[in-house]
């Protein structure tokens, strides 16, 4: 059974939805006040985070944001507050989804499932025996090296600290070394749904990347964008640190 920290201070609302998932498997810790949440979740080590964005004590932008440095689980904001720059604003500082709680209950639940799905743990990861699966689950590309099975990035030998969302994009995007992949198949493969014309996720995702990787904002040559395709994630361009 999968465990989440709900935080949410509207007590029916939480009641309502905890009631819901328990029905379908998963276990729901309810946590009232945002400046008692990041104690809460660090202790109960849930398998992903709800979060409402208007708490007592500490907002749920900033409570995702803190997280962020210290937990690298899935963070999904449920609020009612049906607006683009916060959906973007949440996008970048590290949550994996933002939903709206007018959404029906069977969609909000798929989309946790999916969540919960990718940040499941390989299996050969508690195998300890070194396997052809086990070395088929480690990209490298010069400098860089994507450890699936330890969901681990390291660029010159330095750790690079990803959220879920964006290592699962960076592996989506590696495994696809020199090949375009648009908007659609990105949105389709990480997160089950369909572009729509108006999903900004994936440029949000695909900026931070390149950010956390050393990557040009304005010239980009590891993640490269191809006008009017999509995306290209470059295989001879990490043989040095930066260019």
């Amino acid at each position: 059974m999968n465990k989440i920290v709900y935080v949410e201070d509207e007590i029916e609302v939480g009641e309502l939805i905890s009631a819901y998932l328990k029905k379908h498997d998963i276990e729901v810790i309810i946590e009232t006040r945002g400046d008692r949440a990041e104690a809460t979740i660090l202790a109960e080590k849930p398998d992903l985070v709800l979060l409402d964005i208007m708490l007592p004590g500490k907002d749920g932008m900033s409570l995702c944001r803190d997280l962020r440095t210290q937990w690298q689980g899935p963070i999904v904001l449920l609020t009612s507050l049906d607006s683009d720059m916060n959906h973007i604003l949440a996008l970048e500082i590290g949550a994996n989804d933002y939903i709206l709680k007018t959404t029906p209950p069977a969609v909000l639940l798929a989309r946790l499932r999916l969540h919960l799905r990718q940040n499941q743990p390989s299996a050969a990861s508690t195998d300890e025996r070194p396997s052809a699966a086990r070395q088929s689950r480690v990209m490298s590309f010069g400098k860089l090296t994507i450890d699936m099975v330890n969901r681990q990035v390291t660029l010159a030998g330095e750790i690079i600290a990803l959220s879920t969302a964006d290592f699962d994009l960076l592996w989506e995007l590696a495994s696809h070394a020199g090949q375009i992949l648009n908007r659609d198949v990105l949105l389709q493969t990480l997160r089950g749904v369909s572009y729509d014309g108006m999903d900004r996720s994936i440029d949000v995702a695909i900026s931070r990347l390149r950010k956390k990787l050393y990557d040009s904002a304005t010239e980009p040559f590891r993640i490269k964008t191809i006008r009017n395709k999509g995306y290209l994630f470059a295989p001879q361009a990490w043989e040095t640190d930066s260019e």
